[in-house]
């Protein structure tokens, strides 16, 4: 009957294991398809076997992480403070991406002539490049400045609307080189390295498990 008793109680811890949170089961930087954790090597392998993907992979998390529109006074290309605040989050993340180039496209609202507008969302662009660049983003991955002018409102209306008034900056490909070999770098192992750091930070601490006893340090 002892044993018995000694075996229940075994049986009883390892099942309360099994059903310990995932998290318990996977070790720091490991790979998760289905969370962020370990999207640094999930983005290293997409950027060594297909660089279109890991473009898409990465404008995708750009946009969800920082904010990529800036929008303008009327008839201004003058950068206001807001705006300058969500360059700087901006250039910070570009410039720990170093193999990425990126577009930025202006527009305008419906108010004016088309050649007008279209000069104004130049305009537009040529200012959030050049703060950009004064936060230490290489004006080499700047390269494709587009002007929509008036012809892609968020709102549509023909009226005054800030909304339309903006800029956009995307990931528009890789830098330099192409193909298998522009993406895997020093550079971008540090930022592979930064990622599995803090997908550390995100398990959780294991206190104790039903079942068993857990030793810890007074």
């Amino acid at each position: 009957m002892k044993t018995l008793g000694i075996l229940t109680l075994a049986l009883g811890g390892l099942a309360a294991c099994a059903q310990a949170p995932a998290s318990f089961d996977r070790e720091a930087g490991s790979v998760q398809t289905t969370s962020p954790f370990g999207t640094a090597v999930i983005e290293n392998y997409l950027a060594q076997t297909d660089p279109a993907a890991a473009r898409i992979a990465l404008g995708q998390r750009f946009a969800a992480e920082i904010d990529s529109t800036v929008t303008f006074d009327f008839n201004s290309a003058a950068l206001g403070p807001e705006a300058q605040a969500v360059l700087s989050r901006q250039a910070d993340w570009i410039r720990q991406f170093p193999e990425l180039r990126f577009s930025v496209y202006g527009h305008t609202d419906g108010v004016g002539s088309n050649g007008y507008n279209y000069n104004l969302g130049l305009r537009r662009a040529n200012a959030v490049v050049a703060y950009l660049v004064g936060r230490g983003v290489d004006r080499g991955r700047l390269e494709a400045l587009v002007s929509y002018g008036e012809t892609r409102p968020v709102v549509p209306t023909e009226a005054r609307e800030r909304a339309n008034r903006r800029t956009v900056t995307e990931v528009a490909g890789f830098y330099e080189g192409g193909g298998t070999h522009c993406c895997l770098n020093g550079q971008y192992a540090e930022v592979i390295f930064r990622d599995y750091v803090a997908s550390a930070g995100t398990q959780q601490t294991l206190t104790g498990i039903q079942g068993s006893e857990v030793a810890t340090d007074q």
